[in-house]
């Protein structure tokens, strides 16, 4: 598993089961130093890259968001959101194999086709979703979004690409009579093969339909069963979750989730207008596991009958995913710089690990065997 140290700008691998044990460690920013001089010789770029630091970052430079390697394990591609950019790294040397720049001033979320052949990459503040070629890094399509596309994620055997867009979430107009400020919001769904919009779906109504008008329409992380007929998805400011009925289109489900009585109520102080971020599902479709961000615990929830297991303590978890083996739910402890591993069937605590400054995504990898970090 890669485990990306967003401010360190590092990510750490670790074995994807058992012990969860630490592998080895790959600078994702071997070329700081001329990406900088870039930066500072522009004014502009060096407006945006000082507001990643004040905004999302927290008053750190975000050098790692997402990341997957190739299928032979030779390489890793990363997303750096202060540097704009998509970079793969030579798991061997250690050297940057090409770098590809989105457009505007961000990158964020990626996601990798079944196959392995293609990645998406979110560019955040110029709302589109650029798909490449994971060896060379050649764009092979695009597309546009709503505003700050975020997570995505690919379906049917890799035949569509859903795009969640968060909006607006680094201003502190957070009061719900200032949502409409949030700016337009909603998951694209795209062909894979021509790259054009096959459908768009906003849960505003959808929401309102259920009877929950008071949420966001902001989708953060998600996750769909085996099947992908339903899709579990949590939005801005609430500690839960909903489902979303993919064929019927429409939420036939909410999941509240404890608050935490230390959180502060006022929610300018929540991170990226996260309360909960980050969502996994297990192999079988059975279990689901939330990391509660705002409230400082995880949890695993039967999908059945949306009861939940003990919470589990835990620092600021950013990210959730499912282990090599599938028996774990691994969650990032942003707070505490650790990943927990967090066991589907009992939902009680495994292991933790520790690992780099702000740990966010953590993503399933290859490396050769007997690797144990770039020679370099």
């Amino acid at each position: 598993m890669f485990v990306g140290n967003n401010w360190d700008g590092t990510a750490d691998v670790i074995a994807s089961s058992g012990d969860f044990a630490k592998i080895g460690r790959v600078n994702i920013i071997p070329d700081r130093q001329e990406r900088l001089w870039e930066i500072y010789l522009n004014p502009i770029r060096l407006a945006f890259f000082l507001g990643i630091r004040s905004g999302p970052g927290e008053g750190h430079d975000q050098f790692v968001d997402d990341m997957y390697t190739t299928p032979d394990g030779r390489a890793v591609v990363a997303s750096r959101p202060s540097f704009a950019d998509v970079v793969s790294i030579d798991l061997a040397t250690g050297r940057v194999n090409w770098r590809f720049p989105v457009s505007g001033f961000r990158s964020d979320h990626m996601a990798v086709s079944p196959d392995g052949r293609r990645v998406a990459v979110s560019a955040s503040t110029s709302n589109t979703v650029h798909v490449l070629d994971i060896e060379t890094g050649r764009e092979v399509g695009s597309f546009a979004t709503g505003d700050k596309p975020h997570e995505n994620v690919f379906t049917d055997n890799g035949r569509y690409l859903w795009n969640m867009s968060i909006g607006e979430v680094n201003t502190a107009l957070d009061d719900p009579a200032l949502d409409f400020t949030k700016g337009d919001r909603r998951i694209t769904v795209v062909d894979t093969t021509t790259f054009r919009q096959v459908k768009v779906i906003d849960m505003r109504p959808r929401l309102d339909a259920f009877g929950r008008s008071d949420l966001s329409d902001s989708v953060r992380p998600v996750a769909f069963t085996p099947d992908e007929s339903k899709l579990y998805f949590q939005v801005s400011f609430f500690h839960g979750f909903l489902e979303y009925d993919v064929a019927a289109d429409r939420i036939t489900r909410l999941k509240e989730l404890p608050k935490n009585p230390a959180t502060s109520p006022d929610r300018t102080t929540w991170v990226n207008d996260s309360r909960h971020h980050g969502m996994s599902i297990s192999p079988a479709g059975d279990k689901l596991c939330v990391a509660g961000t705002m409230d400082d615990y995880a949890v695993v929830v039967d999908r059945a009958s949306l009861r939940e297991s003990a919470l589990v303590p835990a620092s600021k978890p950013y990210w959730a995913t499912v282990s090599g083996d599938g028996r774990s739910c691994v969650i990032s402890e942003s707070g505490a710089d650790q990943v927990t591993a967090i066991d589907f069937a009992t939902g009680r605590k495994l292991v933790s690990v520790p690992v780099g400054d702000h740990p966010q995504r953590v993503r399933i990898g290859h490396v050769p065997a007997g690797w144990t970090g770039p020679a370099n």
